[in-house]
């Protein structure tokens, strides 16, 4: 099987003969003779492709297209439209609401073909890509957007600038010019609160985008981002941000899956913050640590080096309370203190049964 393909259009012979070119040629198609049915159908199947026609009853194609766009689970699936030529005036309305594609009708059964196929091996090629995340990854998933045809006006130029540790990125309430993307050394988010305390919100590692949800929502920041560690970090102006999610969906949605990894695990950790005892949040935060930071896996036990004001940032509590819960663990055997300071996990399952 090819691939597995939703047909909308209302005229019975139109779909039938649609229906079974695609079929003879290896995709699985699944019909329905409106709009309404049309969107069950795409929600039921998750299909790899949808082609709606324009003018039907019920709820007509741009209708469709609206309604699975306002959908997350349905939205990348990529959309082609079927048009009468006297109704070509109106598939630009059809673009403009976010179609990838259309065909008018008549059309020959090569060029209905050739169209599925391109549509088809596109959204493949961004989906089954590996980026990279550094410069050159980004660098390439840019160009590559660039080349598919969609976006035009991507800036070359993408700075990587140098920052030593404690300098700032950005601060809470500034608006964002860029996407940022680490690619080396360690870096924090956090908020300070009515009384004083800092809080760390976020940690971030080599490979990992940030300053996302402000470009998201198109607000200013909501935290502070600073470095914890020498860092190397590439801009990504703000523009060619919006280019890539606004102009194309396959690209949107690649992207998208790219910015999104770490946020479950944030929210989280947040929720354990605010509700777990200290000794389950200083141990949630060591291992938060170990596994954003872990650089010799299964070459012995993990060290840290992190200033305990940090860590109280990420655990939410003062300064002295995690140096007390750090000789409690050190006793109990889970963690050492190494000559330097570094904190040295020495039994990580220890820490897990903490927090279970």
């Amino acid at each position: 099987m090819k691939g597995i393909i939703v047909l909308i259009e209302d005229n019975i012979d139109v779909r039938e003969n649609i229906a079974e070119i695609l079929e003879l040629d290896g995709y699985d198609v699944h019909a329905a003779a409106n709009g309404k049915e049309g969107v069950r159908l795409v929600r039921e199947q998750n299909p790899d492709l949808v082609i709606c026609d324009i003018m039907m009853p019920e709820l007509d194609g741009y209708g469709v297209l609206h309604m699975l766009n306002r959908d997350p689970k349905t939205g990348h699936i990529p959309f082609i439209f079927l048009t009468a030529k006297s109704e070509r005036e109106d598939f630009r309305k059809g673009m403009d609401l976010g179609a990838d594609d259309y065909i008018t009708k008549p059309f020959e059964e090569l060029q209905l073909l050739d169209a599925v196929q391109m549509r088809l091996n596109k959204r493949r090629q961004f989906q089954a890509r590996d980026i990279s995340r550094d410069a050159e990854g980004i660098s390439s998933f840019i160009s590559e957007a660039k080349a598919s045809g969609a976006l035009q006006h991507l800036s070359e130029d993408r700075e990587v600038r140098r920052l030593r540790r404690k300098e700032t990125i950005f601060r809470e309430g500034d608006r964002p010019r860029y996407l940022y993307l680490l690619q080396s050394g360690k870096l924090k988010a956090y908020r300070v609160s009515e009384d004083g305390k800092e809080y760390i919100t976020d940690l971030f590692k080599p490979g990992d985008f940030f300053g996302i949800s402000a470009l998201m929502r198109e607000t200013t920041y909501g935290d502070t981002a600073e470095v914890l560690e020498d860092a190397e970090i590439v801009l990504i102006p703000a523009d060619d941000f919006y280019t890539l999610v606004h102009s194309d969906k396959d690209v949107a949605h690649r992207f998208i899956q790219l910015l999104a990894n770490h946020l479950e695990e944030t929210e989280i950790r947040l929720v354990r913050q605010a509700y777990d005892s200290v000794r389950k949040r200083v141990a949630d935060g060591l291992l938060l640590l170990e596994s954003r930071y872990q650089e010799n896996q299964g070459k012995g036990p993990f060290a840290m080096h992190i200033m305990r004001d940090d860590l109280a940032g990420i655990v939410g509590t003062a300064k002295e309370t995690v140096i007390r819960t750090l000789t409690d663990f050190r006793q109990e055997g889970l963690v050492e203190v190494g000559p330097s300071g570094e904190i040295i996990i020495k039994n990580q399952e220890g820490l897990e049964n903490i927090i279970a």
